[in-house]
């Protein structure tokens, strides 16, 4: 076997717990949903494209522990969603068998820097300073679905300090599992390792060093993690 000589050592592949499993889920890449639960006076307009940014690999942690509190920024937020793992990789994928590619799901955190997207947003910039910064989506151990199947139904929740701040149901969504896995792979061929994170529902605020997160998705997982000191300039 010819060996690559690389230039420096690769990094580790990021990967995920497998649920009542000593293996793990090696992480590829990781997409967004910008907007997949009806806020505030949103609940009767029509469906829009689905509008999907990214996060970084290394942005993955386990959902155990501790939290950093990330630099640069004053709105530390927590949004609760589900997560999608894809198994099996393809391209313009037809939305009646979208689902074969789904290997798992898990809940998981799309933790932002609230003050810095929203800065973007008004100038039309890209988010990524909000949304990719390291240990960005803590995700707790993914749930094969050749043993959970594909849930449509079943509450999400996310407690701050033992106060409930988030609470929806799948059933909510406004794009389905299927139909996210469809449209994205309208724009780009999905690999086996791509996780999905699919949106999070209203009552998402700021977090602070000290705060114990409490969240899960019924029949999926659910997590317990502390937010840490803030980083010292």
């Amino acid at each position: 076997m010819t060996m690559i000589d690389y230039v420096f050592e690769p990094g580790l592949i990021r990967s995920l717990p497998v649920a009542d499993s000593t293996a793990r889920f090696p992480v590829a890449r990781v997409f967004c949903l910008g907007r997949n639960y009806h806020w505030g006076d949103s609940l009767n307009a029509p469906r829009e494209m689905p509008a999907f940014f990214m996060k970084p690999a290394t942005s993955v942690i386990d959902a155990v522990g501790e939290l950093e509190f990330p630099p640069l920024t004053e709105q530390f937020c927590h949004e609760i969603e589900l997560v999608v793992a894809i198994g099996t990789g393809g391209f313009n994928i037809d939305e009646a068998h979208a689902l074969d590619h789904v290997w798992g799901y898990a809940a998981g955190l799309d933790l932002t820097r609230r003050d810095l997207q929203m800065a973007a947003k008004a100038v039309g910039q890209p988010w990524e300073a909000a949304k990719a910064f390291d240990g960005s989506a803590p995700i707790s151990p993914i749930q094969p679905a050749s043993i959970l199947g594909h849930p449509s139904q079943g509450a999400l929740w996310l407690s701050v300090n033992g106060v409930e701040r988030q609470r929806s149901d799948l059933e909510s969504q406004i794009w389905s599992v299927g139909e996210i896995v469809s449209r994205l792979s309208q724009s780009i061929r999905l690999i086996p390792g791509d996780l999905i994170m699919t949106g999070t529902p209203p009552g998402v605020d700021v977090l602070q060093s000290g705060d114990v997160i409490s969240a899960g998705i019924a029949g999926i997982g659910t997590f317990e993690v502390r937010i840490g000191g803030r980083r010292a300039a």
